[in-house]
């Protein structure tokens, strides 16, 4: 399904795909027909240039609010998403995604977490299919096939417009029968309840391919004991993949700490601890942080149904006798994005409705 970049002798041999990108520039897509806007947000700056020179970079996203940043009616593959917004809209705007004409989004995700910024703070993120750069440049690489069409639209739930800038690079190809749909589902625990946060249920046969966790301690001490499960096909009520605990999924160790400091963070092609977030005084007074992991060389397929929970478990005062410490469950607020591909183009029916009560951050 990927390509290792390492790899680029495909790029020596013809292709059949032919390239397409869409923006605010060439909102269709359409072949020769980019930098051609006569009225747009540049318009004033150009005035002296006239067309082709920067007269529509971006779209006024207007508050409460649908955007189709692309539709297109051709087979084919979405390649790269740039996306920039101010960082205050990160968790009001909503990323969707149509396939193939399915009633239901394949992804409903806000959009700083589907790019791994879910605290409304840039966060710079170096990875094989994420990217974020400074200072909120956002650029999606996963491969997202489509067999008749696609549709990717934005919602804004905030009352005030933004200015929006993005750029769609797709390519028109023929897709075989059996390729999977990417899809994306958010969940939030605030706050966890009896110690599980559920990541991801559906079924249908696929490939689980990335986690990404927003994450807030409530509570003094140490929050990342527990384990990620991972229960596939007919597993009941123990999983086949058993993690060792939050750092350790995330290809940490010992608390992310490095020379007394705890919470080190990094960023890597495949996983990383991206942000850590302390406190800041009154206003809020719980560490958040951010962490990925993508399951490239990894991924978990399923046959027929994928669970995937997380357990909120860390470290409490020890019991004497030797015990130095012992575990407790946390009722800490949990945000993720599950990345999957999935036989079925539709998504999930009963997905909680992503409101702005919901997404609100407590303290913003």
């Amino acid at each position: 399904m990927f390509v290792n970049p390492s790899d680029l002798t495909s790029l020596t041999r013809p292709s059949t795909l032919r390239p397409r990108s869409i923006s605010a520039e060439n909102p269709t897509g359409a072949p020769g027909a980019g930098g051609q806007a006569r009225t747009g947000w540049g318009a004033a700056a150009a005035s002296r240039l006239g067309r082709g020179w920067k007269v529509s970079p971006c779209v006024d996203l207007a508050g409460e609010s649908r955007f189709v940043l692309a539709a297109i009616d051709s087979p084919g593959v979405i390649r790269h998403i740039w996306i920039t917004v101010a960082q205050e809209a990160w968790r009001s705007i909503v990323l969707e995604m149509k396939w193939d004409g399915a009633p239901e989004p394949a992804v409903r995700v806000p959009l700083g977490d589907f790019f791994c910024n879910g605290w409304c703070v840039f966060s710079q993120v170096t990875s094989a299919t994420v990217c974020v750069n400074p200072k909120g440049g956002f650029n999606c690489y996963w491969p997202m096939p489509f067999k008749r069409s696609c549709e990717i639209a934005v919602v804004n739930l905030a009352p005030e417009s933004v200015v929006f800038f993005y750029q769609v690079d797709y390519g028109l190809t023929a897709v075989p029968d059996d390729s999977l749909y990417f899809h994306c589902d958010w969940a939030r625990s605030n706050p966890v309840e009896d110690g599980v946060h559920r990541l991801l249920r559906t079924d249908g046969a696929g490939r689980y391919v990335g986690t990404y966790l927003a994450w807030q301690s409530r509570h003094p001490g140490w929050w990342g004991e527990g384990e990620f499960k991972f229960y596939l096909d007919d597993d009941d009520a123990w999983p086949t993949i058993c993690g060792t605990g939050t750092e350790d999924y995330f290809g940490g160790a010992w608390g992310f700490t490095i020379d007394g400091k705890t919470c080190t963070e990094y960023t890597t092609a495949y996983l990383g601890l991206n942000q850590a977030l302390a406190p800041i005084g009154f206003e809020r007074p719980q560490p958040r942080f951010g962490m990925y992991r993508w399951h490239l060389a990894d991924d978990i397929p399923f046959e027929s149904a994928v669970k995937v929970d997380v357990q909120a478990l860390g470290l409490g005062p020890g019991l004497g006798n030797g015990l130095d410490y012992r575990y407790r469950i946390l009722r800490d607020d949990v945000a993720s994005t599950a990345f999957y591909y999935l036989n079925d183009p539709a998504g999930v029916s009963d997905q909680a409705a992503l409101t702005p009560d919901l997404l609100q951050l407590e303290v913003d």
